[in-house]
């Protein structure tokens, strides 16, 4: 029985990953279907189609920005099991707005005025449920798991985290809207339900108080964690992978759209493949490390996602695209481009993932466990500015008149300083394990 199979059977694992499996689906669920609904049923500019999908994106990340800090506190202050009964029920009443928006929208009622103000409330406010809940899905896996474990859990999570974004997006490009609003309710619930199931995780160390400044707990908390050299160098390389993330994110339906002229259907297949690949990566690291937290492999691993995105760049160059109409499924796989394309993106998700998992792993067990929910918060505060930064330059790009498939070749480069930094934390890791 390998150890990933013997923690599905653990109930101080199961919960958690059944919970965090149920916010990640109900998450993408609703964002891809706001998304994709507004891209290909409202906008009819490549421009404007673009700049909602990055405005969608800085709406959900903006939260991580704001709150991590307080939830860093909140998770290694208070027990986190109780925080995440808290959490899930919040998220019964924001996808009952969000329902509502998607409703309006589907029913062409107040679209500008009213159904797409309020799809992005809600997208804020499911921003700031998974700001709460991001902390403590990390920081938790220490606490009820042993060390040897821990490596084993994290992959486990996110592997779980991308095949729950595989199937909401697989439900948002093929799903109608209205079975949409009443899903993302359904999963709200039983999210909630998954969560009281959640084993006790009472506060490790001394409870001091909760500094509700956000700014001043923000700096504070990115100061105390990045004294460990290690951690800082594997925050900075996650902001750089995160920041490539989302810029490929915002370009995904654009791209589909305008690009390849395929329907929105094959967008979501796009997210499909890009989210099994990063499940496939985050699995295939935990083998390669034989459960060891090391970034050996960080440096090679992102230099492939780069010249993975490099070979998508040049595939979608020499795509033919249709003169009116698009491309359904079927057709679209049917065309002879189409399976190299695919390969492709799984190659960048599948390098992706065995980038990032470890560098998460890292950020659980080189700090105690009393400091680990504010390590994951200082991590979630700088990549929420990267990835705000990496939205912003997107649609600065699009406005300059920098096609979508261009924009690519930025990912890819940035790709060359997440090796370094990659390369970076790998030695100093290798001098400290000398040292001791």
């Amino acid at each position: 029985m390998t150890l990933s199979t013997r923690l599905m059977k653990q109930r101080r694992f199961v919960p958690l990953f059944v919970t965090q499996m149920l916010g990640a689906f109900n998450d993408n669920l609703y964002k891809n279907a706001m998304v994709l609904f507004v891209v290909y049923s409202v906008y009819s500019s490549e421009a404007a189609e673009a700049r909602f999908s990055a405005i969608a994106s800085a709406v959900f990340i903006l939260p991580y920005f704001l709150f991590s800090a307080l939830a860093g506190q909140l998770a290694d202050m208070r027990d986190k099991a109780a925080i995440i009964r808290w959490i899930k029920m919040a998220e019964i009443g924001i996808m009952l707005a969000g329902a509502a928006g998607l409703v309006l929208a589907w029913q062409s009622i107040a679209v500008e005025s009213m159904a797409i103000p309020l799809l992005l409330a809600a997208l804020f406010a499911m921003g700031v449920h998974s700001t709460f809940f991001g902390p403590i899905k990390y920081a938790i896996l220490p606490q009820h798991l042993h060390d040897d474990e821990v490596l084993a859990g994290t992959g486990l999570v996110e592997a779980g985290t991308y095949l729950a974004i595989l199937a909401g997006t697989i439900l948002a490009g093929w799903v109608a809207v209205e079975w949409a609003a009443i899903l993302v309710i359904l999963l709200a619930i039983a999210g909630y339900v998954a969560g009281r199931q959640v084993p006790p995780a009472p506060a490790q160390g001394d409870v001091e108080a909760i500094d509700y400044n956000v700014w001043r707990s923000s700096i504070r908390v990115i100061r105390d964690t990045m004294v460990d050299s290690r951690v800082f160098y594997a925050i900075i390389a996650i902001s750089f992978f995160w920041t490539i993330g989302a810029v490929l994110f915002i370009e995904f339906p654009p791209l589909a759209k305008n690009v390849l002229t395929a329907s929105k259907e094959v967008a979501s297949l796009f997210l499909v493949v890009f989210s099994v690949g990063v499940a496939i990566g985050s699995m295939a690291i935990n083998g390669l490390l034989k459960g060891k937290v090391s970034a050996r492999y960080a440096p090679v691993s992102v230099i492939a996602m780069g010249i993975f995105i490099v070979l998508f760049h040049f595939v979608c160059l020499a795509w033919t695209p249709l003169a009116s109409g698009l491309l359904g499924p079927l057709e679209f796989i049917a065309r002879p481009l189409a399976w190299p394309l695919l390969a492709c993106l799984l190659g960048i998700a599948v390098s992706g993932g065995m980038f990032v998992v470890p560098l998460y792993a890292f950020l659980t067990t080189v700090v105690k466990k009393t400091q680990t929910a504010r390590t994951i918060a200082a991590n979630n505060i700088l990549n929420a500015i990267a990835m705000t930064g990496g939205s912003l330059l997107a649609v600065m790009l699009t406005g300059m008149g920098v096609s979508i498939e261009d924009q690519l070749l930025l990912a890819a480069a940035m790709c060359i300083g997440s090796a370094w930094l990659g390369f970076v934390l790998y030695r100093a890791e290798k001098r400290l394990a000398s040292a001791g």
